[in-house]
């Protein structure tokens, strides 16, 4: 069986690349992008099982979290961010917010962006007082434009969304929202490459 590698660069340093080298890996770079939607719903079911002590597991808690803000009303976006949130749990313990926010910023609004990466110092509010921390940190923040909107996500979707009898709709039921609004970046570094 004759099976032909992928074609590749010719270059050993990025000063030697040419147009035709760079043709190559924008090709590879368009069908992983392309694949990035299924990248992040498989790693969302990484999350199945895993309850960190948490009285459901880290998936159910996405899951709730997105149900509670689409029944709610909330965007598409506003959804995806809500199932996207805790994505970074298992492999970012100690800056899960941040991880989540980083996959989530070139296809998001920086409203929707601020609020996931911010939504670990507002949730403390719940919690950091019985670990000895100050569970008003996100007072520093009263000031700023999406404090009101991050506060508003944590107190009626991440915060009640560890209820193992709650209504929960299944990962099925978001991926189609999850593939629109990582189908294209609003604000990227490669965006004008991507649309030549």
């Amino acid at each position: 069986m004759n099976t032909a590698l992928p074609e590749r660069a010719k270059f050993h340093h990025m000063k030697d690349g040419t147009a035709e080298d760079w043709q190559v890996i924008m090709k590879e770079f368009q069908t992983a992008a392309a694949e990035l939607p299924d990248r992040m719903l498989e790693h969302l079911r990484v999350l199945d099982g895993d309850c960190g002590g948490f009285p459901v597991d880290r998936l159910t808690h996405c899951l709730q979290t997105a149900t509670l803000a689409h029944k709610d009303g909330k965007d598409e976006e506003y959804v995806v961010c809500a199932l996207l949130h805790d994505i970074g749990d298992t492999l970012g313990p100690y800056n899960h917010a941040d991880i989540a926010a980083t996959y989530l910023e070139p296809f998001v609004s920086e409203q929707n962006y601020w609020m996931v990466k911010h939504h670990a110092i507002f949730q403390g509010y719940y919690f950091f007082h019985h670990i000895g921390l100050d569970r008003d940190q996100h007072k520093q923040f009263e000031s700023h434009p999406h404090y009101a909107y991050t506060k508003e996500f944590i107190e009626k979707y991440d915060a009640p969304a560890f209820d193992p009898d709650a209504e929960t709709y299944s990962l099925e039921f978001f991926e189609p929202m999850v593939r629109r609004v990582f189908a294209a970046p609003k604000a990227s570094l490669y965006k004008a490459a991507l649309e030549e």
